[in-house]
């Protein structure tokens, strides 16, 4: 609740691995990603940390309405109904108190979600657990906090907006759609298109493809991913995965032999040439969709759920301009 720091490290390193060691699916998420916590929030903006603090403790018999995160944990938490062991777990990661994170804990329960583990920062950043619980993803609404976790290899995103699916899709597939430059895969070749321009880059793309790219920041959520979808029978996974990416021919062929490197497989490919993304994006019926750019996300925000990565060359240059 106290206001966010400026971090600065918006680039990472050139490779993500995959965790190597667990089976269990761990996503991390913020109080304010899971739950519609705007009343409460302008509270503290406009009055105080005290009047907030009084405020949710007057509440706190009183169960918060689903944020944009919300359908999305819900539908992960479905998967461990298959098994007889959980291989999702959902953690909470909030820069509230234990006093005033109570309602957020009573709300949990409220909606029947199998949340049990929780770091209540009392108004810090909760980046700095994210490493210790073993988070493939973490999602929150504070760029910053999102900043962090990426600057330790953690997949991470900012969810934009509040639109959500109805209830009654929680029982469908989980759909996850990702960008490909400077998500799934490093901005090596973002950088190329950026300082040089289309040509030099389907020039460079064409080139080296038979050259894998280094992974990106999502990498290993992908990896992760995989490995769960491959827990279950040909067809009958409940994960459904799509790359959505503005590359077209002949940039396709370096991203097809790199995944077939990496030995991931994605459920479906979209190579739209410079197209809009929102179209194909609720046609997929995504539940999220990652991506590195601004305005990409911000038309997306308008129909599914979105998570920014502000990773790359892009991000880099953004702020940039803004300083």
């Amino acid at each position: 609740m106290t206001p966010s720091r400026n971090t600065s490290a918006l680039t990472s390193p050139n490779e993500w691995q995959p965790r190597s060691d667990a089976k269990t699916l761990t996503v991390g998420i913020s109080s304010t990603a899971l739950f519609d916590l705007s009343v409460s929030n302008a509270i503290y903006q406009k009055e105080g940390l005290e009047a907030y603090r009084r405020y949710q403790i007057s509440q706190e018999d009183t169960s918060l309405e689903p944020g944009g995160g919300f359908y999305l944990v819900e539908k992960l938490l479905n998967i461990n109904k298959i098994w007889n062991e959980p291989r999702v777990e959902i953690l909470l990661l909030s820069r509230n108190s234990a006093d005033t994170g109570l309602r957020v804990f009573n709300s949990i329960k409220a909606h029947e979600l199998d949340i049990t583990r929780a770091a209540f920062c009392g108004g810090d950043s909760p980046y700095r657990y994210i490493r210790a619980f073993n988070c493939d993803l973490f999602l929150s609404t504070n760029a910053d906090d999102v900043r962090q976790a990426l600057a330790q290899n953690i997949a991470a995103a900012t969810l934009l907006g509040r639109t959500r699916p109805t209830k009654e899709s929680a029982e469908g597939l989980l759909k996850i759609a990702f960008d490909g430059d400077s998500v799934l895969f490093s901005d090596e070749a973002e950088r190329v298109y950026q300082q040089r321009g289309l040509e030099a880059f389907s020039e460079s793309e064409l080139d080296q493809a038979n050259e894998s790219l280094a992974g990106g920041p999502f990498k290993a959520f992908l990896a992760a991913l995989h490995r769960l979808q491959q827990e279950f029978p040909e067809g009958q996974s409940p994960i459904r995965t799509a790359l959505v990416t503005a590359r077209g021919a002949p940039a396709h062929e370096r991203v097809i032999r790199t995944l077939r490197d990496w030995d991931i497989r994605l459920d479906e490919s979209l190579f739209l040439g410079g197209m809009d993304k929102t179209e194909f994006l609720r046609a997929f019926e995504a539940d999220i969709f990652f991506d590195d750019q601004a305005t990409h996300c911000d038309r997306a925000a308008e129909h599914i759920p979105t998570g920014h990565v502000p990773h790359g060359i892009t991000n880099v240059d953004q702020s940039a301009k803004k300083e």
